[in-house]
């Protein structure tokens, strides 16, 4: 299945901005942040369709996964 997933702030760092990935049928959103090696720790809001979603989500084809870091600052 082909999902489009889109990355920000510092997860854009040695990665990409927005990339069409090919996944298994039973992937999961916690398989994709694994496979690109972004630290589960700095996972700040996940959205899956423009909805909020959890890392045991399992994606779909035509899924638009976007993974944002946490929100620092002082």
């Amino acid at each position: 299945m082909k999902v489009k997933v889109k990355l920000f702030a510092n997860f854009r760092k040695d990665r990409f901005k927005e990339k069409d990935m090919e996944l298994a049928d039973d992937c999961t959103i916690g398989w994709v942040v694994d496979h690109l090696k972004i630290p589960r720790k700095e996972l700040g809001v996940i959205f899956l369709n423009g909805l909020s979603a959890e890392t045991d989500t399992v994606l779909k084809d035509g899924d638009t996964l976007s993974i944002f870091p946490m929100v620092g600052g002082g």
